[in-house]
């Protein structure tokens, strides 16, 4: 049988490490696209040198020629610029449509069977100007931001509480920004709701740092993260490539789920074989639906915008 194959445009931070621990879990063969000469050789040479240290069976590597790329089962999207102190990820919106439109132009010619995973900024936006270019069937192009915010969220809330992250299951929707919306009712620790463990002041604490996790890492270190968002496009992919049916918190189109009427936007949904499967509808209060709403027409202005520059 043979190897599944995973591309991943843009050699930086996110693109480089995305692809060593998608080679390290043995996902597959691994490439790795970049536009500058020689960045995504030497990155995918030093990966492949690694498993003389830690083996895993896929090759790795570098090029500037979309051929490499070639038939690929899976495409994450990680190029564009990053953000730097002081920007909103809505900052980077006009430059990065431009660059996600021209690297799916390249996976319509190259990658016409792939499913796509979009992890670069403004997020929600971006994917729709994938699945926009691509004309992909919509359960084939998905964001990878709700992964990582719920990574956050349980993050912080294994720290608070002084418990292991893997017992910790969080549920975040709507957009990857300021106005996501963490639910703590439907978040748990080894099945035991956050809201029995938590006292609600100090889940507001962990829901407000969870929202501005991205930029308390941009303030620390000059540049965006990159650990955590591509671990979090590995979980997605891994789901996909191994049809595990993974309920994962992404960026997915609804139509009728939660009235949302059309966009692309974070909701917890269930990945295997043919992408997004299904999309879970949760019975949301008032107050969660109203917030959810808020950051959905957020979304819509977003994509607007996207239409008029493209």
């Amino acid at each position: 049988m043979a190897r599944k194959k995973i591309t991943v445009v843009g050699a930086g931070n996110v693109g480089a490490t995305t692809a060593q621990i998608a080679a390290g879990r043995d996902l597959g063969d691994a490439v790795l696209i970049d536009i500058i000469d020689g960045l995504a050789a030497g990155k995918a040479l030093d990966m492949s040198e690694s498993a003389g240290v830690y083996p895993f069976s896929g090759s790795v590597v570098g090029d500037m020629d979309w051929q490499a790329a070639a038939g690929s089962d899976i495409v994450i999207i990680t190029s564009g610029l990053a953000r730097k102190p002081g920007m909103s990820r809505d900052d980077l919106l006009a430059k990065n449509a431009q660059i996600v439109q021209s690297v799916c132009c390249h996976v319509v010619e190259q990658c016409p069977e792939a499913f796509v995973i979009v992890v670069c900024n403004p997020l929600d936006a971006m994917v729709y100007t994938a699945a926009r270019t691509t004309r992909f069937a919509k359960n084939r192009v998905m964001g990878m931001a709700g992964a990582l915010d719920s990574a956050r969220f349980a993050s912080f809330i294994a720290q608070e509480l002084g418990v292991s992250c893997a017992d910790v299951a969080g549920v975040l929707m709507g957009g990857h920004g300021d106005d996501m919306v963490p639910l703590p009712r439907y978040t748990a620790v080894a099945g035991i709701p956050l809201t029995e463990l938590m006292p609600p002041d100090r889940i507001a604490a962990l829901i407000d740092r969870t929202r501005n996790g991205g930029i308390e890492i941009v303030n620390l270190l000059g540049y965006s993260a990159y650990y955590a968002p591509a671990a979090g496009a590995v979980k997605m992919a891994e789901a996909i490539l191994k049809d595990t049916k993974s309920v994962v918190n992404c960026c997915a189109w609804c139509d009728r789920e939660y009235g949302v009427g059309g966009a692309f936007v974070g909701v917890p949904v269930v990945l295997g074989a043919d992408g997004v499967e299904k999309i879970i509808e949760l019975e949301l209060t008032d107050d969660e639906r109203k917030a959810f709403s808020e950051s959905v027409e957020h979304v819509r202005c977003l994509t607007a915008k996207i239409d008029e520059l493209l």
